[in-house]
């Protein structure tokens, strides 16, 4: 284990009590084998019930990602990357965008040329199986129904740079896309958008949790950030790690996160945003 990285229990109880929003990865971290556990998905309601709320940030895409933000207990989903919100209201759910109506028709061709470009030239290489309900964004198998090499993925990589995309590899897909749009951008985003809060006024108002490279940029926005175990089988490709790492993997992991800092929480005064925006469900 990375020795700047200490364990989750170690955290100490002065760090958790101004939270007042979870940031969450979706795929390995509320997720086992593909499947949100019951321990992930009940932490989640016990969250929610203390006046926490949960904002999940994924690189799944958009149509993916639309049953979850209805039937979850969370605040919104923010998918593909920071581009499309699935916002919860007390009328249903909002769809918005990052970028322009415009600007995704300019680039569906753009990415289109794209991914053809790396099937071309990857052996091996095939579109995620949740591609088509992606608006903003393609992504490329390496490990959820599919196996690539690390030199194949690096070569996706270096062919999304080539073609002047944003390129993030996750546990299971490299994503790219065009545009400024990332996890920490589509956080600050929901920050705004649901509770007037600005994100890097407050950072320690914030905890973060994830489980791989693409990661990255989230663990170095919030200083209350959380690796669940398995970000391990990534510590050769790290060069940002979160503050803290959990004993439990994926799901269990982040019922790990949950339970403490709902020790913590729990017989306080919550004063998180879930008490300043009808937004967010009851």
């Amino acid at each position: 284990m990375h020795t700047a990285c200490p364990p989750w229990r170690t955290c100490p109880d002065d760090r958790l009590r101004p939270v007042a929003v979870v940031l969450t990865d979706i795929d390995d971290t509320l997720t086992t084998d593909g499947a949100i556990s019951a321990q992930a998905l009940r932490s989640l309601g016990d969250l929610r019930s203390a006046g926490l709320p949960v904002v999940a940030i994924t690189g799944r895409p958009m149509g993916w990602s639309l049953l979850f933000a209805q039937a979850w207990p969370v605040a919104a989903i923010v998918a593909e990357n920071g581009a499309v919100a699935l916002i919860n209201t007390p009328d249903g759910l909002l769809t918005e965008y990052a970028q322009s109506a415009a600007t995704r028709r300019l680039n569906t061709g753009r990415l289109r040329q794209a991914a053809a470009r790396i099937l071309r030239s990857v052996l091996g290489a095939s579109l995620a199986r949740d591609s088509a309900g992606r608006v903003t964004d393609i992504a490329i198998d390496h490990s959820e129904f599919t196996t690539l090499p690390p030199e194949a993925i690096a070569q996706v990589v270096a062919l999304m740079h080539e073609e002047g995309m944003v390129a993030t590899v996750s546990s299971i897909h490299i994503n790219g896309w065009f545009g400024e749009h990332d996890k920490p951008s589509g956080a600050r985003w929901m920050l705004q958008r649901l509770w007037g809060l600005r994100f890097d006024d407050t950072p320690e108002r914030w905890l973060y949790v994830g489980d791989s490279t693409n990661d990255q940029g989230m663990f170095a926005a919030c200083p209350l950030s959380v690796g669940v175990a398995n970000l391990r089988r990534f510590a050769d490709q790290l060069h940002t790690w979160p503050a803290w790492i959990t004993d439990a993997e994926r799901g269990a992991g982040f019922a790990e996160v949950a339970a403490r800092l709902l020790a913590v929480r729990v017989g306080g005064r919550p004063d998180g945003p879930a008490r300043l925006s009808g937004l967010v469900r009851p």
